[in-house]
């Protein structure tokens, strides 16, 4: 069971949801682009939140800047960064380590940034990166990046493209297709959930 929790981030307050684990891991889910109606209960961040809890992980989500009982306002990706720092420190600061960290569509581009601003963190998974709806040109390297998923049919972040990607980055991730998927995936949720527990075992 989750418990709401506030996250400070200098004068922005971040409504989140804090799933305790068993063991010491860690990992931050982030949201789709909250322009587009994404936030924290976004039943693929929600799906990716109990795939990491059934491995024992202390889960956090939240709602960026200006979604939701965030405070602030959107800003296109740029305080959302901060947001993102603000939520790993959370965790920190509950005794978590190691750090994971996992974003869905908007929210993997916002990790994106920064794991290249060099955080450290343990492990990178990326959902749905949607590099044909937004550009990752300036991302050069993307360090600590063990798993990409996303699906054969989805037009925001079509499995060709994203290998491009990894390949200018020089990186080999594991690489999940889900067959028949769109960005959505409606009626892919336990695919989804089937590729991140076949990752950690």
């Amino acid at each position: 069971m989750a418990t709401a929790v506030i996250i400070k981030n200098q004068t922005i307050r971040l409504q989140a949801l804090l799933g305790k684990g068993t063991g010491n891991h860690g990992v931050v889910i982030t949201h789709p682009h909250p322009l587009y109606g994404g936030n924290m209960v976004n039943p693929v961040v929600v799906r990716t939140a109990s795939a990491f809890a059934q491995q024992g992980f202390t889960t956090l989500r939240f709602n960026f800047r200006g979604t939701g009982g965030s405070s602030g306002m959107y800003d296109n990706g740029h305080g959302e960064q901060t947001d993102v720092i603000a939520a790993l420190e959370f965790l920190k600061d509950q005794g978590c380590d190691p750090l994971y960290l996992a974003g869905y569509s908007f929210g993997s581009r916002v990790n994106a940034s920064v794991m290249a601003g060099g955080y450290d963190i343990f492990d990178h998974i990326m959902i749905s990166p949607p590099v044909a709806f937004m550009s990752f040109d300036d991302i050069a390297a993307l360090p600590s990046t063990g798993l990409v998923i996303t699906g054969q049919n989805d037009e925001i972040a079509p499995p060709g493209r994203i290998q491009a990607h990894l390949d200018r980055w020089g990186i080999t991730p594991r690489v999940e297709v889900i067959p028949g998927c769109d960005h959505f995936y409606a009626g892919h949720l336990d695919s989804l959930h089937q590729s991140l527990s076949h990752y950690f075992s």
